[in-house]
């Protein structure tokens, strides 16, 4: 019996890529790009350490995961994007900066959690400012669906932190539900809503965000912790 495609988040758009990115993607990738496979991964290994570990969903062209990268050599961090652009420019910049706590896997991140990343192997996600879909027809294709919100669960560590954020504020409401219906996940804003700056790690803003902010949108940031009691 034929299986019913999946619904995508995303769409592959034809970017354009550059030469100095395609260069990269092809001499960059053996040091830090992973390759998708259905099992799951030793990070240990991967990363030759013990660490806590962030895994940042669509990172774009990277420069939120380099900066933090950058900052914490402590951590080590994880990105998937599926735009070979994107891919091809933090490949430049990591191999630039020389960092060794960063790696990439350029491949659907929904498949990524399901098959790549262990139960209760990280220490944080992060998913900064997806794709909001935002006509009514579309809204099937956004990723914070209830599915995917027990899956970023049971992904994390037990006391784990779940970072969202986007301008669009029907998408952050959607969110809300979507993350507040989860029984493996708890808000951490004061308020049991949106967190406030002081509750959110300062970063320099990403270029979506700094679209948003172009147009006079507001940030809506979520901030919710993997239950202890569900682990």
């Amino acid at each position: 019996m034929p299986t019913t495609p999946a619904i995508r988040s995303y769409v592959i758009r034809a970017g354009r890529i550059t030469e100095a990115q395609r260069r990269a993607l092809e001499q960059q990738w053996p040091r830090f790009g992973i390759d998708f496979e259905a099992r799951p991964l030793d990070l240990n290994q991967c990363f030759g350490r013990q660490a806590q570990r962030t895994l940042e969903i669509g990172f774009g062209n990277g420069e939120h995961l380099l900066e933090r990268a950058s900052l914490q050599p402590e951590r080590d961090f994880l990105g998937v994007e599926v735009h070979p652009p994107g891919v091809g420019h933090l490949l430049m910049a990591v191999a630039k900066a020389g960092l060794g706590n960063l790696k990439v896997i350029a491949h659907d991140a929904v498949a990524v959690l399901q098959e790549q990343i262990a139960p209760q192997s990280l220490d944080e996600i992060q998913l900064l400012f997806p794709d909001p879909w935002p006509k009514k027809r579309h809204h099937k294709r956004r990723i914070v669906q209830p599915e995917f919100a027990r899956l970023m669960a049971e992904r994390l560590k037990p006391g784990g932190r779940l970072h969202l954020a986007t301008d669009w504020e029907p998408y952050a409401q959607h969110m809300s539900e979507v993350l507040n219906a989860c029984p493996d996940l708890s808000n951490a804003a004061a308020d049991a809503g949106y967190a406030r700056p002081d509750e959110v790690m300062s970063r320099t803003a990403t270029r979506f965000e700094r679209r948003g902010y172009a147009k006079g949108h507001r940030v809506h940031e979520l901030i919710y912790l993997r239950s202890e009691a569900s682990a």
